[in-house]
């Protein structure tokens, strides 16, 4: 009888999907801002107050059109921002190599270093970086804008050395579940 009702209560829970409000732990935070009507780049976020938060485990927002909105944002479909913030785990030092889509402007920064930008009022485009990852725990933020009408786009993907790319997700990048077997203790 208790497993019964565990399984109802389970189905009964929101099931998270992109943009969604309800906290992915281990996914990614995205601060949702409005920003000034004509504003050609991204805007100092830090000088704005946020009007709203979202989360996912991956952005995967393939270019359409603007009036089909972005997934969680509600009271707009232009002239807004979302600050993604999240960590990620790399079991497999090496090179990685990331590609960014977007429309209008974002950037891309790993562990606070800028790795790609795409900042702008521009249709869809794709910003290439690679970047030495060291095994264990990494930051993550991507900063994004939507401007004027026509089209939204976000889109992350990752590659390791030898794999073709694949949208990137932290579900896929977690750390193992007992810290005190992990191979890259996190630095303090």
């Amino acid at each position: 009888m208790l497993a019964l009702a565990l399984l109802i209560a389970l189905a009964q829970e929101p099931v998270p999907t992109f943009g969604t409000t309800v906290v992915i732990n281990s996914g990614l935070k995205g601060l949702v801002y409005h920003i000034p009507r004509n504003s050609e780049h991204l805007p100092n976020l830090e000088k704005l107050e946020p009007k709203g938060t979202i989360y996912t485990t991956s952005l995967s927002v393939p270019p359409r059109d603007f009036r089909s909105g972005f997934p969680g944002v509600t009271t707009r479909i232009e002239w807004f921002a979302i600050d993604y913030t999240g960590r990620f785990w790399i079991e497999k030092p090496a090179l990685y190599r990331f590609s960014l889509t977007s429309d209008d402007g974002a950037r891309l920064y790993i562990d606070d270093q800028l790795i790609a930008d795409d900042d702008g009022i521009h249709s869809p485009e794709v910003r290439f970086a690679s970047l030495q990852l060291a095994g264990g725990i990494h930051n993550i933020r991507v900063s994004y804008f939507q401007g004027p009408r026509d089209t939204v786009a976000l889109v992350l993907l990752i590659a390791a050395p030898g794999e073709d790319y694949r949208v990137f997700n932290t579900e896929e990048f977690k750390p193992p579940p007992n810290p005190e077997t992990w191979a890259f203790p996190e630095k303090k």
